[in-house]
């Protein structure tokens, strides 16, 4: 008994860890830690490491092999140690007993269908190119979207309500920080999935766990094969319930003495309550209740079942539209259309991007200037809450590779500073018809004072007046143009690389005065 409550305490204190620590990634808008501790943190969450192991091959990026291995050995650990979202719904049931709201748990039947349907909906999707349900249902990349959508905007205000009452001490410690553009529909998203997972976790334990996560169903397959499990002792268990009553899981018939090992997170309650040692974590060598055994027989029917809505909705998701009605311009404009959204430096190209950002936005939450913002229908409807580089919010900085750095999956590569600088992710676009020194002859050139590279230069028009000139051999489209750009419709704009490409080395240009052509052309 002594030996399992060290391990549950062990599992309980590994879980904080790294609770805290990926928390504190999405709220660090100081970036305090390197990438390689970022990296470090993020290396046991299972679809993150996965998929950058599939695109950077080697053992530094690993963690899922270790994440798999763990689960043949000793069941869904993972679900109970390492995930953030795990973690988090055990915080919540642990405060719901401390305000007087014990529950008590009982064994439920599990949700065979829905929870099978929803991972085959996700590799089925993922077959054919589309990470739509991994982006909406990976644990991680979900509880970084409540951290990114709905605390960070919190945690910025406090910042800036202490930072403003410090500088009236002359205490210059903390510095305001400015949220700089924030997508609704994903603070939507967020908060549907959160009162949905707490929901769950009060009601009916780790639910949210064992029939919509498909990270979870996922392991509970692997967990059928795994060489220790817990059971219980047919001689010793006398059906009292009180280990049931304890498994956050449901998943203990007391009255039948089993245990649907598939749904256990590996919590160890059921090991520290049972007072007559009735529960057993023992060696399995791959046996099989006869419980288990219907159960498989049952999942070739809900996975053909499934096959046909799968495939109904992704005929149906990709005839859905995905570009916006144009507004109505004045006389003589011309509207923006872009093609092609802008992925962010280091995604190589949208199809890399696309099949591998889980959208966990710690991207978004990490970038300096907030130019990173959660996507809608510009990847289209299998790319939603992907990060798009939004120059309406902010640009791009030239000196900053941060999202490089951190990005768990790989969708955004590792880059040189120099070599970022020279990334093209897309180019500007000048239309004459909407800038103001054509319509209005006035004075502007705010788009050329804001590009690094000086890819805008301005050129004279006539009389004292100058206008925007684009070289795009050696544009970056950083979107600094674009943010700077003060009219409407826009009279610069960066159009998308799908492929990103290499821009020729900035030159330096110099300041050219006006000439008249009357001097220039005296004759």
């Amino acid at each position: 008994m002594k030996a399992f409550i060290f391990l549950k305490r062990l599992r309980v204190a590994v879980s904080l860890v790294f609770l805290v620590l990926v928390f504190f990634l999405f709220i660090d808008f100081t970036n305090s830690f390197s990438s390689a501790i970022v990296n470090g943190i993020l290396f046991f969450q299972f679809v993150p490491s996965l998929i950058k192991f599939i695109n950077i091959t080697g053992i530094i990026v690993s963690g899922y092999i270790f994440v798999l291995i763990l689960t043949l050995l000793f069941g869904r650990v993972y679900c109970s140690t390492f995930c953030p979202l795990g973690a988090f719904q055990d915080v919540l049931s642990f405060f719901s007993k401390k305000i007087g709201k014990k529950k008590m748990f009982r064994y439920s039947k599990p949700q065979h269908f829905l929870r099978y349907s929803i991972l085959i909906a996700s590799i089925f999707l993922l077959v054919f190119g589309s990470i739509l349900f991994v982006n909406l249902l990976d644990p991680y990349s979900l509880f970084g979207k409540f951290i990114s959508d709905l605390v960070r905007p919190v945690f910025y205000g406090v910042n800036n309500l202490l930072a403003f009452v410090l500088e009236q001490l002359e205490i210059y410690t903390l510095y305001p920080v400015k949220l700089k553009g924030y997508n609704w529909i994903s603070f939507g998203f967020s908060i549907f999935m959160l009162i949905l997972v707490i929901r769950l976790t009060l009601k009916k334990g780790r639910l949210y766990c064992n029939t919509v996560c498909p990270v979870g169903t996922f392991f509970g397959l692997i967990s059928r094969a795994s060489v220790f499990k817990i059971v219980l002792d047919e001689t010793t268990c006398t059906s009292c319930g009180i280990c049931g009553s304890q498994c956050k899981a449901e998943c203990i018939n007391t009255q039948d003495k089993t245990v649907d090992f598939s749904r256990c997170i590996g919590c160890f309650n059921c090991l520290t309550v049972c007072p007559g040692n009735g529960v057993l974590f023992k060696r399995s060598w791959f046996s099989k209740h006869p419980e288990l055994e219907k159960k498989e027989l049952n999942q070739g029917n809900d996975r053909r079942m499934f096959l046909i809505s799968s495939a109904s909705f992704l005929i149906g998701s990709l005839s859905v539209a995905g570009n916006l009605s144009g507004q109505t311009l004045a006389k003589g404009k011309k509207e923006v259309v872009k093609k092609y959204a802008v992925t962010p430096p280091g995604s190589l190209n949208a199809d890399h991007f696309h099949k591998n950002c889980t959208a966990c936005h710690l991207c978004v939450s990490a970038c300096p200037t907030h130019v990173l913002q959660p996507s809608l229908t510009e990847y289209g409807w299998d790319g939603l809450f992907q990060p798009t580089m939004d120059y309406n919010a902010s640009f791009c900085n030239y000196e900053c590779k941060i999202c490089c750095d951190i990005c768990p999956t790989g969708a955004i590569m590792s880059l040189a500073i120099e070599h970022k600088k020279r990334t093209q992710l897309g180019k500007a676009i000048f239309i004459k018809e909407n800038c103001i020194v054509y319509t209005d002859e006035t004075a502007c050139g705010a788009c050329s004072e804001h590009c690094p590279t000086k890819a805008v230069n301005m050129v004279f028009y006539k009389s004292k007046l100058t206008i925007p000139e684009v070289t795009d051999k050696i544009c970056i489209g950083c979107g600094a143009c674009e943010y700077a750009c003060p009219t409407t419709p826009l009279s610069i704009y960066v159009e998308g690389n799908p492929v990103h490409l290499l821009s020729e080395k900035p030159r330096e240009i110099k300041s050219v005065k006006p000439v008249s052509p009357a001097v220039d052309f005296p004759f």
